[in-house]
This record gives structure tokens, C-alpha cells and sequence, in this order.
């Protein structure tokens, strides 16, 4: 339980399936007066979510939360436009968990974990990474529909990628700030097969929809 105190609570939890540990939490909760705040990070300029193009997701990731999250793209380009030219390390991904409009730090914890999705900006190719670790820090909750992911890639060396995510709401408020460390792995072939044909597909329902119905 989150209390106000003069010191956060170290807590710890493990989650197991079938006796066998499959996550654990570590994290620091509580909350303190303090006459003074203020946020020194800057929000990117970009469209609204409206005015943005959804990314597409490829069938190898249907079924798993990446199919439950709406995300578009705000700044940057899409997981297939890649021709090996290293980016900029930055990207920015409007996200939102239908039915959620007041983000909790489990709901944004998901969203942080969008991290490796800036690999292949940073690199120029069609490649990700697994996460090792996925840290979370809260500065202040404020309802919000859609959440932007300002990520930022800062190094990839020996394999590894290192990068965070400033988590913005819609009307500007600094949400939190999520970190990583990934193995970074290059797509396989098939995976960007996948992934290019789920662009496709999507492209074909947008051209759909904006064919105006014949009148008889």
C-alpha cells in the first residue's frame, strides 16, 4: 500500500506460474511534501494521435499484449522502412490500452516497454531486442487516453542497447520515465516478411475505408 511518509517503502514481489518464479518487482513507493517541483525534460513536438498513422503489427506478435496496445506512429518511421542508415535514437509512438484512461505505473510499465522498438531507428534496420530489465520511475499520474513514448536510444555496444522513454499525457504532463538494457537481435527473415505484410494489410483497409460507397 502507498502511504504518505518521511521515507518510500522498499517492497518486493514475485510472481510465480505453476511453482516456477516468472517475474519479480522490485520498487520503492511511498510519497513526501515537498514545497517545490517541476519538469526539466522536453516534449517532443508532434501531431495529435488522430492525425497520426497506426502502426501496423505483425501476426508473429497477435495474441500477446503488443496486439492489445493501439499504438501510432508520431515521429519516425514505421518498423519496414529501413535501408541501413543509422538514425537519429529517437522516436516517438503514441500509445493507449483501450479502456484504461487513467494510466497506473503497471499500465505504464507496459508502455516503457516499447524501449526496443527504437533499435531499429537507431540502426537502420529491421531489428529489436529482448529486454533484461525494464525500470520505472513515476513523477505524477493524470488521466490521459493516449500516452506518448518520446524514446531515445543512447548506445548499442558488444550486442547490447541501451535507451529510455519519457512518458508524456496528452495535455503535456510528464508521466514517468522508463528505462532498459535489451540483447538487441536482428529480424529474421520471416519476421520481416511478417511484419511487411502486415503493413500491407493494413494499408489496404485504410484505402478501403476512404472509398466513398457507390450511390445506386
Amino acid at each position: 500500500c502507498i502511504r504518505d511518509r518521511r521515507s518510500p517503502s522498499q517492497t518486493r514481489a514475485v510472481a510465480r506460474l505453476d511453482g516456477e518464479e516468472i517475474l519479480t518487482v522490485n520498487a520503492a513507493v511511498g510519497s513526501r511534501h515537498f514545497d517545490r517541483a517541476g519538469t526539466w525534460a522536453e516534449r517532443p513536438s508532434v501531431p495529435p494521435p488522430e492525425e497520426c498513422p497506426p502502426r501496423p503489427v505483425p501476426e508473429m506478435f497477435a495474441g500477446t499484449i503488443m496486439g492489445r496496445v493501439e499504438v501510432r506512429i508520431a515521429s519516425g518511421p514505421s518498423m519496414t522502412q529501413f535501408d541501413g542508415t543509422p538514425g537519429t535514437g529517437r522516436t516517438a509512438l503514441w500509445a493507449r490500452v483501450p479502456g484504461h484512461l487513467e494510466p497506473s505505473a503497471g499500465t505504464l510499465a507496459i508502455l516503457g516497454d516499447y524501449v526496443p522498438g527504437g533499435i531499429g531507428e537507431a540502426l537502420g534496420i529491421q531489428a529489436s531486442g529482448s529486454s533484461l530489465d525494464n525500470t520505472l520511475r513515476v513523477a505524477r499520474l493524470v488521466p490521459a487516453e493516449w500516452v506518448l513514448c518520446d524514446i531515445r536510444v543512447h548506445a548499442i555496444e558488444h550486442g547490447f542497447g541501451h535507451g529510455l522513454a519519457h512518458l508524456w499525457a496528452e495535455d503535456g504532463t510528464l508521466l514517468a520515465t522508463a528505462s532498459q538494457s535489451v540483447i538487441v537481435r536482428a529480424w529474421s527473415d520471416a519476421r520481416r516478411r511478417a511484419a511487411e505484410a502486415a503493413g500491407e494489410n493494413q494499408a489496404d483497409q485504410a484505402d478501403q475505408a476512404s472509398v466513398p460507397p457507390s450511390s445506386s
